[in-house]
């Protein structure tokens, strides 16, 4: 994963978003702690909103902290998020999911 134009933050980002597995969320606050930089949880949502891996950087699997989808998901929007947590088993209800159940720990 290589891109001359990610700054070192983002790629601490993208590097702990590939942690999450299949089937699992975490929050951004989660990713930022994850990453090396707690606190930074709206900084992760801005680098996910220019994710240039969208692929390889599972960021549909990032959720807030109420467990709810983005909604201007830059890949597609909140409906494309939904799809792909779906596919991979994860049950969406009213925009959220439950994180008791499927949040990575």
């Amino acid at each position: 994963m290589t891109d001359r134009t990610v700054t070192p933050f983002a790629a601490d980002v993208y590097k702990a978003v590939t942690e999450i597995p299949k089937g699992k969320v975490a929050t951004y606050a989660q990713i930022a702690l994850m990453s090396g930089h707690r606190g930074a949880a709206r900084a992760v949502g801005n680098a996910l909103h220019v994710n240039p891996f969208f692929g390889s950087v599972p960021c549909h699997r990032v959720v807030n902290a109420s467990g709810a989808l983005a909604p201007d998901f830059a890949f597609g929007g909140v409906d494309a998020q939904k799809r792909l947590l779906q596919d991979e088993g994860v049950v969406v209800v009213d925009g959220r999911v439950d994180l008791e159940e499927y949040q990575y720990r």
